[in-house]
């Protein structure tokens, strides 16, 4: 019974399957009725009908297996696969080596030998010796009698001032002094006079004394005999004679006073008259400075002044140089300059002559970043040499023996450990290698560890290509 119901539940399944509405496709549909065709025609009856049947079963009754999709998800799995293998691949592929144009770089080749230490620096020519010529006083220039570049001698006068305000004052100093030593010679009249006031009332006082004592003595000779003098007259007497003895030293004492003042205050006086003396000879030097004189023997520099313009005191006014006689300072790097010590031998570059010379002071104080050295020139001095001529010089410091050394690359500072790049490949190529540097030169620098005999560095600023360990070089 259960296999009956089975057997009708599929059947009935089947015939609903079959009763199922068809999808009538475009080439399916009815043909729509022209006005020409008359009413009650049909179309589609005949061949079209029976094909149309056909149609409808063979496409609804006929069951279709799908297509399979594994081959297009196996092909589609290598090709993710492939894409990340090359993804990692180029990943771990190093970038390409920038390229260098071998005519824009500096190369230097490491050797072994001698290697002189040297510094350099620029500066200028100046004289050994020179004279400051300087306005003493304010004043107007009335006259200037030479000009830069001439010879002048010591006593000439290169130019003329004006001031009537010292006039006055050297009539001032004048008339002090002179009424200085009128009091000195009234100081010397009155205490003469004074001494000899008081010697005559030391002399009077003296008479007096001598007086009442005779006159004491023979009132007591008259007092003891008892004829006739009482005895106050004798007591009298005797008192009489001890002020006077009283009197007289004072008078005494007083002169001696006098005599020791005369000479403090005489002196004192004379003094003023010494002060006010040279306060009136500095007042006559001050007017007399007005003549400007050189001062000195040699050529005449910096007189740029004009008729009519005012001057203030201490003004410098001009300089004489002789020229004989230069001397070179220089200007060193303060990191240089640690090692240049009085007596190194230096050589100074005019442009058009060498000059030798030795080094005669180091300025212990750093002035814009540099230090000033002083050379003195040794020989005689070529044609072209003058004070404030612009020249180079370069002062040796020391000779080092058999040393590994090499041209001093961009930002190879002494003692330091740098990365530069060395040439590989016969030339094609450079690395980046680390080389520790040791004492410093001019154009060279010590090689302590880091390069051997006979390799090619370059010098030239690379720091471009910090990024990179390699580059290429082209020729």
């Amino acid at each position: 019974m259960n296999e009956r119901r089975a057997t009708a539940e599929r059947e009935a399944r089947t015939t609903k399957s079959r009763e199922r509405p068809r999808i009538v496709g475009k080439e399916e549909q009815p043909k729509r009725t022209s006005a020409r065709e008359g009413p009650g025609l049909e179309v589609g009856k005949g061949r079209g009908d029976a094909a149309g049947k056909a149609s409808r079963v063979s496409g609804m009754d006929i069951r279709r297996e799908p297509r399979s999709k594994r081959k297009r998800y196996i092909y589609a799995g290598f090709g993710v696969a492939a894409l990340i293998l090359i993804t990692w691949g180029l990943s771990r592929l190093e970038p390409a080596a920038p390229t260098v144009d071998r005519n824009i770089i500096v190369l230097g080749a490491v050797e072994r030998g001698d290697m002189v230490r040297e510094v350099r620096g620029s500066g200028t020519l100046v004289p050994e010796r020179v004279q400051f010529v300087a306005a003493l006083t304010a004043g107007r220039v009335e006259s200037v009698h030479f000009e830069p570049g001439e010879w002048v001698g010591a006593d000439d006068v290169i130019l003329v001032l004006s001031n009537p305000d010292i006039e006055l004052q050297v009539l001032q100093a004048q008339q002090q002094w002179t009424g200085a030593r009128a009091n000195l010679v009234s100081l010397r009249q009155t205490l003469g006079s004074a001494r000899l006031a008081q010697e005559a009332a030391v002399a009077t006082a003296q008479a007096d004394y001598m007086e009442s004592e005779r006159q004491a003595q023979a009132f007591q000779e008259l007092y003891e005999d008892g004829r006739g003098v009482s005895e106050n007259e004798y007591r009298t007497a005797i008192e009489n004679a001890e002020a006077l003895q009283t009197r007289l030293r004072t008078e005494e004492q007083r002169l001696d006073l006098l005599n020791s003042t005369i000479d403090e205050q005489f002196e004192v006086q004379r003094q003023q008259v010494v002060r006010l003396g040279a306060i009136f000879r500095y007042q006559q030097e001050r007017a007399a400075s007005m003549q400007v004189t050189a001062g000195a023997e040699g050529v005449l520099q910096d007189l740029d002044l004009e008729v009519g313009q005012w001057v203030q005191a201490g003004t410098t006014l001009a300089r004489v140089a002789k020229p004989e006689r230069l001397k070179a300072e220089l200007r060193i790097p303060q990191t240089q300059a640690r090692d240049v010590q009085v007596g190194q031998s230096a050589l100074i570059d005019t442009r058009t002559d060498s000059i030798p010379g030795r080094v005669r002071r180091v300025d212990p104080n750093v002035q814009g970043g540099s230090v000033l050295v002083e050379i003195t020139l040794d020989g005689d001095l070529p044609t072209g040499a003058r004070p404030d001529l612009s020249v180079d010089g370069t002062i040796q410091l020391e000779r080092l023996e058999e040393v590994l050394h090499v041209g001093r690359p961009v930002y190879g500072q002494s003692n330091a450990t740098v990365s530069i790049f060395r040439l590989i490949e016969d030339g094609g190529a450079a690395e980046r290698i680390t080389v520790r540097l040791g004492r410093a030169s001019v154009n060279e620098i010590e090689v302590v560890e880091g390069l051997a005999v006979g390799d090619a560095i370059i010098l030239s600023d690379m720091s471009r290509y910090d990024d990179v360990e390699r580059v290429r070089i082209r020729n």
